[in-house]
């Protein structure tokens, strides 16, 4: 993990994790040198990462879900797969009954507080890299980004592949020129070449159903090595 973010992450830089969990994550980014904004709603997951972090002043953890605009935000959670809990409902129209998310069930819901990227931004400065896995709620997240950043890597499903598009449209708009993927958890990069928008609008159109889930990587400007 930490090699493959090695190529988004320096020294001294600042990542945001948006979707932290239980941060094994913001764990790679820090031994990679980088100061972490952990954004998280879930109240167990946030009291994990304070109580791996807390004494570390290089993690700053923020117990909200990252949205379009801030205020307050209905947040569905699953009790079983605390992983899939999303601020999505769409999402979870998609998971109902599709092939391989059987059984899953968002039995609670919580109203958190939401926070935009341009909110942190505000409070902490521009970040070298923004990690973003939150359930189909990835376009949400973007829609409160204003300006570009170096890089940023947004999770995509084949049972929400229009919500991957608008990512990809937004991305564009906001400056990101190239773009490449990891299939799942391979933590590889599945193309030699980083492709234009409508190239990775076509390559995630044709993935099988099977593949499932994996990230999309977004970089602007080639910052110098």
């Amino acid at each position: 993990m930490d090699a493959f973010y090695a190529q988004f992450v320096r020294p001294g830089d600042l990542v945001f994790d948006i979707g932290a969990h239980v941060g094994d994550r913001v764990g790679s980014f820090r031994r990679l040198g980088a100061r972490v904004v952990a954004v998280e709603p879930q109240p167990p997951c946030t009291r994990a990462l304070r109580a791996i972090y807390g004494s570390d002043d290089g993690v700053t953890v923020v117990e909200a879900v990252c949205a379009e605009a801030a205020g307050r935000v209905a947040f569905n959670v699953n009790s079983a797969n605390p992983t899939i809990s999303t601020a999505s409902t769409d999402f979870i129209r998609a998971a109902d009954g599709a092939a391989g998310w059987e059984g899953e069930r968002w039995d609670a819901r919580i109203e958190v507080g939401s926070v935009t990227l341009d909110d942190l931004v505000a409070h902490h400065g521009v970040p070298a890299f923004v990690k973003i896995d939150v359930e189909g709620f990835e376009d949400a997240v973007l829609a409160g980004l204003s300006r570009p950043v170096p890089a940023l890597s947004f999770e995509f499903t084949t049972i929400g592949r229009e919500v991957a598009r608008r990512c990809l449209r937004r991305a564009t708009a906001l400056g990101f020129h190239a773009f490449n993927l990891a299939l799942g958890d391979t933590m590889a990069l599945a193309s030699p070449q980083w492709m234009s928008e409508a190239r990775m609008a076509a390559h995630l159109r044709s993935l099988p159903y099977e593949v499932n889930s994996g990230d999309v990587y977004c970089r602007s400007a080639r910052r110098p090595r």
